[in-house]
């Protein structure tokens, strides 16, 4: 193969002949790999991870810690005189809210791996 360069415009352009001195065209290269939309015409459809039951069940866990959160709120004194334990200790905010807020995310947990 020999080449020739044109020197009519600014660029050099490098042409490429063959030995007849016919310049001959390059094909573009094609992969030969499929890609993945190819393939998923073919397979059937993935069933989805999480169904409807799955979903309810994160709701309610949702739910769950949303009620614990509401029971763990407030504890304003009525006088700032006057301090009141029980508003505060009491069992409500100490035991019922982390309970409740435990069992929603045990919900959580329990509605992903089901």
């Amino acid at each position: 193969m020999s080449k020739k360069k044109n020197t009519n415009t600014k660029k050099n352009k490098v042409i490429v002949t063959n030995n007849k001195g016919e310049s001959s065209k390059v094909k573009p290269t094609v992969s030969k790999r499929t890609t993945a939309a190819a393939t998923s015409k073919t397979t059937q459809p993935e069933e989805m991870m999480f169904n409807r039951e799955n979903y309810i069940y994160m709701l309610a866990g949702v739910g769950l810690i949303l009620v614990g959160l509401a029971l763990m709120s407030g504890g304003k004194m009525p006088s700032p005189d006057v301090w009141d334990e029980n508003l505060i200790y009491g069992f409500r905010r100490t035991v019922l809210a982390p309970f409740v807020i435990l069992a929603g995310l045990g919900l959580e947990v329990y509605a992903i791996f089901k």
